[in-house]
């Protein structure tokens, strides 16, 4: 009786061991307390695809839109900012983000309207979205180009998405400047 109870208390521990390893491996619970601050530049006045006229400047970056974050799964502040450049290009520019880390993180484009509070969560894959590529810091300003050819007011909202939970944790509406 001793042997078969020690090999169910063995087995028992090993697959307790193997559960938690297997969800800390999925949740990543300390990236929660690990803060990636990321410091870019503001985009600056590209090249115009063709040449300008002698003694004509670059055209300088103008924003289009701006907005807000508000707070959804985790606490979120800061700015976004559609800026055009020079060249007709356009970047997604974040500032002073402040947000919490964690698993497959991403920033998104969004036709969902951003909601205030628990009822803005889980919209923003409801509808049509658009990664913009992995959040590159929890903390700061950061860059994103925007693909070619896309219209970002078919896309009104950007959402610091993880996509592992498929939660938002902060979101903010473009409005034009």
């Amino acid at each position: 009786m001793g042997r078969v109870r020690r090999t169910w208390w063995l087995r028992g521990a090993v697959v307790s061991a193997l559960l938690l390893v297997a969800g800390l491996v999925w949740f990543e619970p300390w990236a929660l307390w690990t803060d990636e601050t990321v410091r870019e530049a503001p985009p600056s006045a590209s090249a115009p695809a063709t040449r300008p006229s002698a003694g004509t400047p670059a055209a300088e970056p103008v924003t289009e839109a701006r907005g807000t974050f508000v707070s959804h799964e985790h606490p979120t502040k800061g700015t976004v900012r559609i800026v055009r450049l020079g060249d007709g290009t356009a970047v997604l520019r974040i500032e002073g983000l402040d947000t919490s880390s964690g698993p497959d993180v991403r920033v998104w484009l969004s036709d969902a309207p951003v909601r205030a509070g628990r009822a803005g969560w889980h919209v923003f894959d409801d509808g049509r979205h658009l990664s913009l590529g992995a959040l590159k810091g929890n903390k700061g300003d950061q860059n994103y180009p925007l693909p070619r050819g896309v219209d970002w007011q078919a896309y009104p909202s950007v959402s610091i998405w993880c996509d592992r939970f498929d939660v938002s944790f902060g979101a903010a509406s473009l409005v034009r400047t």
